[in-house]
């Protein structure tokens, strides 16, 4: 998808939730193809030592103060919750890509198998393959929980699904890059040439982690990481206080649950526990489309009309070509016809001369009294037999002719009272076979 077609779909709102520890860190944010306008964010503190139910009215008062009291959030998971694995999967199709999947995913886990929830999702048009893994328990945990609370949710997801497309709502991120966010822990989130993604949190030295960042991503050792937030499309008006180096992970997941469709389809919460936002907020968004797949097919209807006019006048000059090409057609195998003849006359009359050539030559080396008794003469070889008063010299007589060649007695000479019988074969040489 281009960035111009991610810009005009980039058209919605949505609520992004981050499990931070303790705490629940909310963002609201209303994305338009202009920009993108945080509405509100919320600090849930304690939210586990607290009802379900009073935490629960806290956020949707909260919604329904903004108008955003309809919509399902897009849920962080905490990262230690979630396994985050890259699989490169060279020359497997979208639509094979879960097959190939269940045969490896139980080396990237420790859990038993009925344990593992996963779901993936392709890194854009590259081969590698984001998969996320928690267990059965958290998921079911923190789905009783915001049920409790009566919290309606989209997508259950983690920080990098989140990041990843929200880099490119209205642009494309950095060739190559790594960025940095804090919250308690440092977490790193990169991408190069060499790697489609990385993403980790570290609770060592900063220095030493984006030093194995860095390395993991084939950069530079002497690059600097840059804070996440000014990666992310900055927002044209925000609530006064707004820090987003402390909730950019939120408003990333804010801005994917308000575009679902420009998102990762990554999600771990069952389909038969998702819940979906007002249908009536994508009203816009499908005129738009609408609008746009009406422009795109009269843009494919008059190129198709074009086409054809194109092609019935090449036809029509194609007929008209046709009649003279087939008798220049006719005309060029006559010719090769003709050639063809004239050259197996002048062979034949060439064959002639030097089986004469040879005759003459046989008849000079088988001087009398020697005599013939019978000759075979083909194109490759001429086989005789004779009489002669001395045979022994034949052989070196027939080859010093330069008509034949590897001459050799077929049996003994045979010697009587006038002289010798021999029977000799040779090779014929410098003749035209053709």
């Amino acid at each position: 998808m281009t960035v111009r077609m991610r810009t005009w779909l980039a058209f919605g709102t949505g609520v992004g939730i981050e499990v931070c520890g303790r705490d629940l860190r909310i963002t609201v944010a209303r994305v338009r193809p202009a920009g993108v306008q945080i509405l509100g964010e919320l600090d849930i503190p304690a939210f586990r030592e607290q009802a379900a139910a009073t935490w629960g009215d806290q956020y949707l008062r909260f919604l329904r103060e903004l108008g955003a009291g309809h919509l399902a959030a897009t849920v962080l998971l905490p990262r230690e919750a979630v396994i985050a694995r890259q699989v490169p999967m060279p020359g497997v199709s979208d639509r094979n890509l879960a097959s190939a999947l269940k045969f490896q995913i139980d080396s990237l886990h420790p859990w038993p198998e009925d344990e593992a929830v996963w779901d993936y999702a392709r890194a854009g048009r590259t081969d590698t393959v984001l998969v996320g893994i928690t267990r059965r328990g958290t998921l079911e945990e923190y789905t009783t929980l915001f049920a409790e609370a009566g919290v309606k949710i989209a997508r259950f997801t983690f920080s990098a699904a989140a990041i990843r497309p929200a880099l490119r709502f209205y642009g494309a991120p950095p060739e190559g890059f790594l960025a940095c966010a804090e919250n308690g822990e440092l977490e790193l989130y990169g991408e190069s040439p060499s790697r489609p993604m990385f993403s980790a949190s570290f609770d060592r030295e900063p220095e030493l982690a984006v030093a194995s960042a860095l390395s993991e991503l084939r950069l530079d050792p002497a690059a600097e990481p840059v804070p996440l937030e000014s990666l992310l499309p900055p927002p044209s008006a925000a609530p006064a206080g707004t820090e987003l180096s402390r909730t950019a992970r939120t408003y990333a997941a804010a801005l994917t649950s308000a575009c679902p469709w420009l998102a990762l389809r990554l999600n771990l919460l069952p389909e038969e526990k998702r819940q979906a936002s007002s249908r009536a907020l994508y009203f816009p968004t499908i005129a738009l489309a609408a609008l746009i797949a009406i422009t795109a097919g009269a843009l494919f209807g008059y190129g198709a009309i074009e086409d054809r006019r194109y092609l019935e006048t090449l036809e029509s000059q194609i007929r008209q070509i046709t009649p003279r090409a087939n008798r220049a057609a006719s005309l060029e195998k006559q010719i090769n016809e003709t050639r063809g003849r004239a050259d197996a006359i002048d062979n034949f009359r060439l064959r002639s001369k030097e089986d004469m050539d040879a005759l003459s030559d046989t008849t000079r080396v088988l001087a009398p009294p020697g005599f013939l008794s019978s000759m075979n003469m083909s194109r490759q070889s001429m086989e005789m037999s004779g009489h002669t008063d001395q045979a022994a010299g034949l052989l070196k007589a027939l080859d010093g002719t330069g008509k034949f060649q590897n001459s050799q007695f077929t049996m003994p000479i045979q010697h009587d009272a006038t002289g010798e019988n021999f029977s000799i074969r040779a090779q014929r040489k410098g003749v035209t076979t053709q």
